[in-house]
């Protein structure tokens, strides 16, 4: 950490923000008490995936966009599944899509505790990491760890491995585990839903910061159910209502000068919109199941929440939630379905949407007639998130103006990690630059 004087005020530079993952800084200028400018600089190098699918046949997309990330890879593959099935004009049968959402809850078990336990938690318990967390709360630690195995075990029954898995592809999956291995599970699981509803509990008691979004709010939402691995349209809180076909019409991508990532906006609007655990819930609170409304209302949620601080409840909430659809899969599953659907080529376009642990994550691809990729493109949920993380910030900052300068550090990156950006392969996220005139 540098602290200078120059001509304009006083700068602060911090060197690195670790417990989020990927390369960016942050920059915030203050003339006086008032915020002159906030910008979220993403500079980790562009990773091209949209250009080198081009040339690539149909099959090939789960296994090449689930390399974009190690912690969601199962997002990328179902978002890739669902918009190459639709291009091609197939649908795929019910024991299908349930393999495939049990797979996700895998993936949403893992990554939120990962996120809890790891990288949030020690903001709200007073430490800078998760092993000087650990020194005084090993049961704290212990019970993330627990549950993120539990999401990794069912991960590598479902997918064949935890990290990129294997046994997905375009129509379904290569094999479906059996019955057998899949009820070898229950005990994992139900111990796993035992300590989600601890989690619940533990982490509403944390001390809040008070502040609520204004921004609209995006989520998938579906026939039945709370929306997981795909939804039947697009919903917003101000009452916009799209089928996933329509993503590339309805979401505006722009390159911004101090980023290498895209920032998004809806259609008709120059306001930020937020996707995640915060808009799934608000706009889906009434298809969770019962023992997961059941610990949001213990934990103090009403039917929709606008604080980002409190997402890290909401990400609990949604830690019971899969723990109880994924034993209701298994307890539900029978042998002899057939894994997959033959998914031939043909010339067209295809769409497909599902919720990975940190919000909506769109795909399209143009496919000619021999299947081979024409154009592609991928709207992960951090790049629309990045506009109301400035805007958010903004006030925030301005709220808090008066701290000096190690505070205001440390309520800056509390408020990214709220979002818990997208890890892809790095290990830092933010250099915090505060300028004061």
């Amino acid at each position: 950490m540098n602290h200078k004087l120059t001509d304009g005020g006083r700068v602060l530079r911090v060197g690195a923000l670790a417990r989020v993952e990927g390369e960016g800084a942050m920059h915030v200028a203050f003339d006086g008490a008032d915020v002159a400018d906030v910008q979220l600089r993403i500079y980790e190098p562009p990773r091209f995936y949209e250009a080198f699918l081009r040339g690539r046949a149909h099959t090939e997309p789960p296994d090449i966009t689930a390399r974009i990330c190690g912690i969601c890879p199962v997002a990328y593959q179902t978002s890739a599944c669902w918009a190459v099935e639709d291009a091609c004009g197939v649908g795929v049968p019910e024991p299908v899509r349930l393999m495939r959402r049990l797979l996700y809850c895998g993936e949403w078990i893992e990554s939120h505790a990962l996120h809890v336990f790891l990288l949030h938690a020690p903001d709200f318990l007073g430490y800078d990491g998760a092993i000087e967390m650990a020194a005084d709360h090993a049961d704290v630690v212990e019970l993330g760890l627990r549950l993120k195995k539990a999401g990794n075990t069912l991960m590598e029954v479902v997918g064949g491995r935890s990290v990129h898995p294997v046994n997905v592809r375009v129509g379904g999956f290569y094999r479906f585990p059996s019955r057998t291995e899949l009820g070898r599970l229950r005990p994992v699981l139900e111990r796993a839903l035992d300590d989600a509803l601890v989690a619940v509990g533990l982490v509403s008691g944390f001390d809040f910061p008070d502040f609520e979004q204004p921004h609209e709010y995006l989520s998938l939402r579906a026939d039945h159910g709370y929306p997981i691995e795909a939804g039947t349209e697009v919903v917003t809180s101000t009452g916009r209502s799209f089928p996933v076909s329509q993503f590339a019409q309805q979401i505006e991508e722009t390159h911004v000068a101090h980023s290498n990532a895209l920032h998004a906006r809806l259609a008709g609007s120059d306001a930020p919109y937020v996707v995640g655990p915060l808009a799934r819930y608000t706009l889906n609170s009434d298809r969770l199941s019962g023992v997961a409304r059941e610990a949001a209302r213990g934990a103090g949620l009403g039917e929709r929440c606008r604080n980002p601080f409190r997402s890290i409840v909401v990400r609990a909430v949604e830690i019971v939630e899969a723990c109880h659809e994924a034993l209701a899969i298994i307890d539900g599953w029978a042998d002899g379905s057939p894994p997959r659907v033959e998914v031939p080529p043909r010339a067209g376009e295809g769409y497909g949407a599902s919720e990975a642990p940190r919000g909506t994550l769109f795909h399209r691809y143009v496919l000619d007639g021999a299947g081979i990729i024409q154009d592609a493109q991928i709207v992960p949920p951090t790049s629309q998130n990045q506009a109301a993380v400035e805007a958010d910030l903004r006030t925030m900052a301005a709220a808090w103006s008066g701290l000096d300068d190690h505070a205001l550090q440390h309520r800056c990156e509390q408020a990214i990690r709220s979002y818990d950006p997208c890890i892809s392969c790095a290990t830092h996220f933010l250099d915090l630059t505060v300028e004061r005139s």
